[in-house]
């Protein structure tokens, strides 16, 4: 039997406030609450003295003043970025302006300008200083990431390993409190389960999601957000199989529960499914799998 997905949303805080949330890991929440960031970005301080910041956040005036307070008197050396939506990434550039420290990515945002919008948007001015890659290594003082390229919610998406702490810092890839949207055409949801099953291979002890609490029994939560995908095919192949063979028709009966206002990007998380679902070869449709195909079970 499939197991739930184990949400955990408990989370204290003040908004502008540091909070020191680990031996070496300090965190500040913008005020940018909503239905795809929860409580607000979480910004990441690492270390003492010399010290990284991972996803400065939006370009929000306050949130940007209380990151760089909360490093006064210290020293900013690397800025790194998990991926390029706008509640992750601009502010990198005035704080690396206040601070002169350089930034750190996979690379430029994946995205078409004029794709569907579902989440935050796109931040296409972002151009790291320092490109890197699956497996790359980003050393400080007393502080070491290994990057884990984790493409699948965007192609540019990177997790960091804390190796003092074997913390992951999984940005949008693994979140406690929901599941992640996947939208084309950047997102793809075979990498995303490639890149959750590249999860159970590590020996991480916690998770650091850039929105809500961390996640400390990660094998088993990762195991749950694989079965969770894995049951949205099973409903797909049942909606089509009962007539619900158009997108539009199968998510008011898949998210029976969802708000009307997600339904939007629930229709690209299933049609993320059915681009896979079609590759795979489980179903059919005329042409390109696409947001107004009509779907078929094969066989």
């Amino acid at each position: 039997m499939p197991m739930p997905v184990p949400f955990v949303t408990e989370i204290e805080f003040e908004y502008g406030e540091v909070d020191q949330v680990s031996p070496m890991i300090r965190r500040v929440i913008a005020q940018n609450p909503g239905p795809f960031t929860f409580k607000g970005t979480g910004t990441y301080i690492i270390g003492r003295g010399n010290v990284a910041i991972i996803d400065p956040g939006p370009l929000d005036e306050a949130h940007i003043a209380a990151t760089l307070k909360a490093v006064e008197g210290e020293t900013v050396t690397h800025i790194l970025v998990t991926h390029t939506h706008n509640d992750h990434s601009p502010a990198a550039a005035p704080i690396k302006e206040a601070t002169g420290a350089p930034t750190y990515g996979y690379g430029p945002h994946g995205g078409d300008r004029k794709g569907v919008k579902v989440e935050e948007g796109g931040d296409f001015n972002f151009m790291p200083d320092h490109v890197v890659k699956d497996g790359g290594v980003i050393e400080g003082d007393g502080w070491t990431f290994d990057a884990v390229h984790t493409p699948g919610h965007t192609s540019n998406h990177l997790c960091f390993a804390l190796r003092e702490e074997k913390a992951l810092f999984s940005g949008d890839h693994v979140m406690g409190w929901s599941t992640s949207i996947i939208s084309p055409p950047d997102g793809d949801m075979a990498s995303y389960m490639v890149s959750l099953r590249k999860l159970l291979d590590r020996d991480d002890s916690v998770f650091w999601p850039t929105h809500g609490p961390p996640i400390r029994d990660t094998k088993p939560f990762v195991e749950s957000f694989i079965q969770h995908r894995q049951r949205r095919e099973d409903q797909i192949i049942e909606c089509i199989t009962d007539g619900q063979d158009t997108i539009p028709a199968m998510v008011p009966i898949i998210y029976i529960n969802a708000r009307p206002q997600l339904h939007k990007a629930a229709r690209r998380s299933v049609l993320a499914h059915l681009i896979h679902m079609k590759v795979e070869g489980m179903v059919t449709c005329d042409g390109d799998a696409g947001p107004d195909s009509v779907y078929a079970v094969s066989g």
